[in-house]
């Protein structure tokens, strides 16, 4: 493919390739054996309107099976890597069930019987027709819903190998046929060839134990090896765990005000000519969890990034300052003055021009000049989104990762300041807890923190590391504090609570290539470049509509499975099916105590606010001349909007709702997406009203600060890139000047 990048995110395949995931043939058989129905091998499908794509690819497209080798294998790695023990133990009782006769008999009930011997027969051995009807049936049925959900996990994961997988040229065959391109490299921009944290990076995947010190000391660390205790001792100033939008801005402030900082951060680091853009591998390195991340009831999926610049490394650039009202809200309900203050209202300026934000668009993408056009003909507001790229900026992957330089996050900005100021970074590096004692300085706090211990995600570095520190840090996002404050032995109860994670609903519309309106594909132009406001009658914002970044495996994931043949005729008009999404500012939340744990509950007024962005999402995609719309929820519903009349559309969006999950007791439900998580060890006028005080200093550790969106007091409401920002920016300021008032 002409593609260049680093080997980690190429994501091709070896033909020797080894799967490692301990299910047994049996298993293995009943897991091919649902693959194939999730993506069958079809005589043909309908192309109309597809005629400009190669007979070739289409045939191919057609006859191509998810019973093909290697998907149930990277299927069954998927399952025993990233589920939960609960999860894993579901998945594997139910594929056991359907190896027998016994247990698929109990699961399929009368399909599986036959009028010849041996006249029950298990799922394997059942006709692709039967089995077909066997899931049709489990994905309504509301009564037995722990099966339900392992089928929908399965289906889950089996199209998202399919669609994201590559073969040993580095190519997907699906690609084609659905109109998917990656782009190579000559068609991306010159890029700067240095790695702009080069002089302050050491990455412990390319150390050993007898390099790591030496490598360490080169930056400038005072390292001591103790065998006794098999640690590296680390001393410095500011210690820092994560280089996102928080810590990659605290490491900046601190470093600058002449701290030695040390970031530890647990993904690798990339640079803007390491990307590949290509899914697989992107989710894999870039993401938490390799992008499989849902929460414990599988009714909602989450994106958080995990690499050396954080979520910012792989957002979609949106850049909006906190809400006035929601910062009148923080500063006068929950008594915290620091968000009525100027210096957070300058924070936000100096964020702003520090990660260039610009706030034009010189050429829009598909599915933003749709979301324009629908809001124009039905007479609402549509605005201009600013995004930390230059107003030429027009890529569609920056979720995989930014190729061409131009998108600004924190690997780019902040940390190359806090670098140049003699900051190291630690990748490759995961905090175990943090080394708390008691305090005896009289102090109201009871302990103090006097630093963290990491251990290296390199096996070849068996020593772990303790880096001692005058201050310490926690800025790895609302999902990992919680559960590192708690392993660590902190007991605040608000700490692991309060969980916001900006829940998303999405409609969607086909607008044919003859339709020469809306020009390009939806996976091309910036990702969010337009927004619209849903508002009540009081003009308070009830709901945001934007557009997401939507690659093949992703979309195929999230679309509700109908049949085999209703999908593979779906996925021929992904390039041109736009999606609109639904964002809230919820007001119910939920919990994160265990590290991949994830509880979220809905508010009945999140439930109104949703359903009320999700159709005027639907009328704008119809109003823009889409000629057909929908949901995701589980019946794919939707509707034929060739000749519809007003009252056939309103009656249409009367029956749509935000429904439940998977787990619930409905036959038709949905699974949410969210890619913002905030709120849980929010900040608090005392112990009893949040987990850190205005400083972001823990409540219970002298020494210990958050300064990450979990010390947000409540939802924001939008992208919240700035207001993190932002955020830490006064909190470090304020450690700054507290470690130097210290020193005096």
């Amino acid at each position: 493919m002409g593609r260049n990048c680093h080997p980690l995110l190429s994501g091709r395949r070896s033909k020797a390739e080894k799967h490692n995931h301990g299910l047994s043939s049996a298993e293995l058989l009943s897991l091919a054996s649902l693959c194939e129905v999730f993506l069958p091998t079809l005589s043909s499908v309908s192309s109309e309107g597809k005629e400009d794509r190669p007979s070739q690819a289409l045939e191919s497209f057609y006859k191509a099976s998810g019973a093909q080798a290697p998907v149930p294998e990277k299927v069954a790695e998927i399952v025993v890597k990233r589920l939960l023990t609960e999860g894993v133990i579901l998945v594997r009782v139910v594929l056991l069930m359907l190896s027998t006769k016994l247990g698929t008999l109990m699961l399929c009930g009368s399909l599986c019987l036959s009028k010849k011997w041996p006249y029950i027969n298990n799922f394997s051995s059942m006709s692709l027709e039967k089995r077909e009807k066997v899931l049709q049936k489990w994905f309504k049925n509301w009564i037995f819903t722990p099966v339900r959900i392992a089928f929908f996990i399965l289906k889950t994961f089996c199209l998202f190998v399919f669609f994201s997988q590559l073969d040993e040229n580095g190519k997907n065959p699906a690609w084609e046929a659905i109109d998917y391109h990656v782009e190579n490299d000559e068609h991306v921009s010159e890029v700067q060839q240095e790695r702009p944290l080069e002089k302050g990076i050491v990455e412990a995947m390319y150390e050993t134990d007898s390099t790591i010190v030496q490598s360490l000391t080169q930056k400038g660390l005072q390292v001591t090896k103790d065998s006794k205790q098999n640690v590296y001792k680390i001393k410095c100033d500011v210690v820092i765990v994560g280089s996102g939008c928080g810590g990659g801005v605290a490491a900046a402030v601190l470093a600058s005000a002449g701290q030695k900082v040390v970031v530890i951060e647990k993904g690798n680091y990339f640079t803007s000519k390491d990307y590949s853009l290509l899914e697989g591998p992107s989710f894999e390195q870039l993401y938490e969890s390799g992008g499989i991340l849902p929460t414990t009831d599988a009714s909602m999926t989450i994106l958080a990034g995990s690499t050396v610049g954080g979520g910012s490394a792989v957002n979609w650039s949106a850049c909006i300052k906190t809400p006035k009202s929601l910062l009148q809200e923080w500063a006068g309900d929950y008594k915290l003055p620091l968000f009525g203050s100027p210096d957070y209202l300058s924070a936000m300026d100096i964020v702003w021009e520090r990660i260039g934000v610009t706030k034009n668009c010189v050429q829009e993408g598909f599915q933003n000049q749709v979301l324009r056009k629908g809001c124009k003909n039905v007479g609402l507001d549509v605005e201009r989104i600013p995004r930390n790229s230059s107003e030429n900026h027009y890529c569609g992957s920056c979720g995989h990762g930014c190729k061409s330089g131009d998108k600004k996050g924190t690997d780019s900005t902040w940390l190359v300041d806090a670098v140049n100021h003699g900051a190291v970074i630690l990748t490759g590096c995961k905090a175990e807890r943090f080394t708390l004692e008691k305090s005896d300085n009289g102090s109201t706090r009871t302990m103090k923190c006097s630093g963290v211990i990491a251990k290296a995600l390199n096996n070849d570095i068996r020593m772990k590391f303790q880096i001692e520190t005058k201050a310490t840090i926690s800025a790895c996002g609302a999902l990992l504090t919680p559960p590192l404050m708690i392993s660590s032995g902190l007991k605040n109860q608000h700490i692991g609570k309060n969980l916001h994670l900006h829940p998303v609903l999405m409609a969607w519309g086909y607008f044919p290539d003859s339709n020469l309106e809306f020009k390009g594909k939806n996976y091309e132009g910036g990702i969010i470049t337009s927004a619209h406001k849903v508002v009540s009658g009081d003009s308070e914002v009830r709901a945001l509509i934007e557009t997401p970044e939507f690659s093949p495996a992703k979309f195929s994931v999230l679309w509700p499975w109908l049949s085999g043949i209703d999908f593979k005729q779906t996925m021929l008009k992904y390039s041109r099916t736009a999606h609109l999404i639904t964002i809230i500012r919820d007001r119910g939340s939920g919990e994160v105590k265990v590290e991949g744990r994830i509880s979220h509950k809905l508010h009945q007024l999140d439930k109104e606010n949703l359903k009320a962005g999700l159709r005027q999402a639907l009328r704008i995609l119809i109003a823009a001349g889409a000629v057909e719309v929908g949901t995701h929820r589980s019946d794919g519903q939707r509707l034929k909007c060739e000749g519809i009349t007003e009252k056939e559309v309103e009656q249409f969006l009367d029956t749509v709702y935000a429904a439940e999950g998977p787990k619930s007791p409905v036959e038709n439900w949905m699974v949410y997406g969210t890619a913002h998580q905030m709120g849980s060890c929010r900040m608090g006028v005392n112990e009893k009203e949040g987990a850190v005080d205005e400083n972001g200093q823990s409540w219970e550790a002298e020494g210990l600060y958050v300064c990450d969106a979990s010390v947000f007091p409540s939802a924001v409401g939008v992208n919240p890139m700035i207001t993190i920002q932002s955020t830490a920016y006064c909190l470090s300021k304020r450690i700054a000047e507290s470690l130097r008032e210290q020193s005096s």
